[in-house]
């Protein structure tokens, strides 16, 4: 099956789960297995008070994460928890986030979690406090047929 077959078959205005099956199809029987990337999932997550950058930076995974439901790894009968997760968190102070605990957020798979600045802190001039807003990006990958184009 020829490059970018996935987004002329979406030109086509055929379905992503119809143009997904037709490539599994059209690719049944290859042993050789690629890591691909199969999907971006944006969130943002903030803790109100407390200064508490690992809350944030979960909530921004957990946005990220909870919209969406990846029904891909049954099309292309590859076990869900066989996904590898990149995630990264945009947050005012990258090194108070404990990454081990937002890795902990994945329902499928592994992963890994990295941290940088970005995000917002927005200070409470009547507290010692501030509001943290997070940012997070998990780029979901699968062990899927080299062929397939996706």
């Amino acid at each position: 099956i020829f490059p970018n077959t996935l987004q002329v078959l979406l030109h086509d205005n055929i379905s992503v789960i119809n143009a997904i099956m037709f490539i599994h199809i059209v690719n049944k029987g290859s042993k050789k297995m690629a890591k691909k990337r199969i999907v971006l999932e944006i969130g943002m997550g903030t803790d109100i008070r407390g200064k508490d950058y690992t809350k944030a930076a979960c909530r921004a995974l957990k946005d990220a994460l909870w919209h969406n439901s990846l029904g891909i790894s049954d099309i292309l009968n590859v076990d869900v928890d066989s996904m590898w997760v990149e995630v990264s968190i945009g947050i005012p102070k990258p090194q108070e986030v404990n990454t081990d605990k937002v890795l902990e957020i994945l329902p499928h798979g592994t992963g890994r979690v990295s941290c940088e600045h970005g995000g917002l802190e927005i200070k409470n001039p009547n507290l010692d406090d501030c509001t943290i807003i997070a940012n997070a990006a998990a780029v979901v990958y699968l062990d899927i047929p080299e062929e397939t184009s996706l």
